[in-house]
């Protein structure tokens, strides 16, 4: 008998030996990487055309969400996190389920007014939440009505497509497990025609958001606990971009680096004081920057499109030293400007907004091939137990060897589109589609 228990007890330490919470936007490093094994592979969803029942196969089970939006669901042990818009009621709304069962604990209003403008692709809530596992941080834009001791807007750059008497501000709040409102900030104004996407990340005591626009630009960081500001920095241009900044040890140092503003800039995250700066290559970003072989990759953009590696031991103004290799002004289909590029064991895979994979050799640039998966991509892939995971706007989750070559595994169809990235937690996958969450793998 004691074998038995033995044998138990070694079972259940070796399924949760590589078992990681997804507790931000693009995982535990910010950079679509996973430590889970024994992943599921094959998935559908599928309406029976002559009964209307749905069935799904390998889907631990699918949740309806109420309203719409593009962000990604983030989980901490049996919690998942889940940002929403209910379009009638003008709600900015936080989820949380069970991931056991997905049922929906508790639904709170974190915002409500007016809808903002926005382009077609971008949602009223796009920014994905983060946890340090006590509390969940959010972000969402708010509109309020002028008043007379309003300042306009320092020198924007073009005119905001609001009208003229009502103000953009960003809306932070930090919420306990249970659903309370632990303290809620204004940390200042932001004006984008192409609407709002500012997911958080965490670093040590602090919550840090990025806050390009198409006006007095910043990025600042607030105390976890009190919501207090810690650090501002103030953007050199203005110009509306939306990268989620990437935190990690490179060149010796810890550095946060985000492209956006015209440039690539990396900076110390404990205080925002900066390290070193790339000028270009173009005017706005979307994309985070993925770490490497000991380089930075950046795929972009908007109006033009890049491919290109920086090397990390910089300082000051490195544009013309630190470049290590640069794919200039290449076209649509061979860079990405709004999913996020993947780091895979000597290979940077980027898929292109319309649906092109390219692989690189990570330290040459060379491109091993490029080859098209689906029609319009707007979510980041993963890397999970040997494999990558990515989902294209029509619902399909594409399967892949990380092995440097074009090897797809499977084809997965979820029956509506999506726009979000997948997250992996728990020996599961969780993926977003325009009107459910689904939890693909064993219950």
């Amino acid at each position: 008998m004691k074998w038995i228990v033995t044998l138990v007890v070694l079972a259940l330490v070796s399924a949760n030996a590589f078992a990681e919470d997804w507790p931000a936007w693009r995982g535990p490093r910010l950079d679509g990487s996973s430590l889970e094994k024994n992943l599921p592979i094959k998935w559908s969803v599928a309406k029976d055309g002559k009964t209307g029942e749905i069935k799904m196969d390998n889907i631990a089970w699918g949740t309806p969400i109420p309203g719409i939006g593009h962000s990604s669901p983030i989980i901490h042990g049996d919690s998942v996190f889940l940002t929403t818009c209910l379009l009638k009621e003008q709600k900015r709304v936080l989820l949380c389920l069970d991931r056991r069962d997905g049922k929906i604990l508790w639904q709170r209003d974190v915002a409500e007014s007016p809808l903002e403008f926005k382009n077609r692709l971008n949602s009223f809530a796009s920014s994905t939440p983060a946890t340090d596992g006590k509390l969940v941080f959010t972000s969402f834009l708010r509109l309020r009505k002028k008043t007379d001791n309003d300042a306009p807007p320092s020198k924007p750059r073009e005119k905001s497509p609001l009208p003229k008497d009502l103000i953009p501000e960003i809306v932070v709040s930090a919420y306990d497990f249970a659903g309370k409102k632990v303290w809620e900030k204004i940390p200042g104004r932001f004006y984008s025609r192409h609407g709002f996407c500012s997911s958080p990340v965490l670093h040590k005591d602090l919550v840090i958001f990025n806050a390009d626009q198409d006006a007095e630009a910043y990025v600042f960081a607030l105390d976890k606990l009190t919501g207090e500001e810690k650090w501002r920095i103030n953007r050199p241009n203005r110009f509306r971009s939306y990268c989620v900044p990437l935190i990690v040890e490179a060149g010796g140092k810890t550095q946060m680096v985000l492209s956006g503003s015209q440039t690539v800039t990396s900076y110390n995250p404990d205080d925002g004081s900066p390290i070193w700066i790339i000028k270009g290559p173009t005017e706005q970003y979307v994309a985070s920057l993925v770490y490497g072989d000991g380089l930075f990759f950046l795929t972009t953009g908007f109006p033009e499109y890049h491919n290109l590696t920086i090397r990390p031991n910089g300082t000051g103004d490195i544009t013309k030293t630190h470049i290590h290799w640069h794919e200039k002004k290449t076209i649509a289909k061979k860079a990405a400007y709004v999913p996020c590029p993947l780091f895979v064991n000597g290979y940077f895979y980027v898929i292109s907004d319309l649906g092109w994979l390219s692989c690189f050799e990570s330290k040459t640039g060379k491109r091993v091939f490029i080859e098209q998966l689906g029609r319009h991509h707007s979510g980041s892939p993963v890397l999970a137990d040997g494999h990558i995971y990515m989902t294209d706007d029509d619902g399909i989750s594409y399967v892949l060897k990380a092995n440097g070559a074009f090897a797809v595994v499977s084809r997965n169809p979820l029956g509506e589109p999506c726009y979000s990235s997948p997250a992996v937690s728990h020996g599961q996958l969780f993926i977003r589609t325009l009107n459910h969450l689904y939890c693909i793998g064993k219950k």
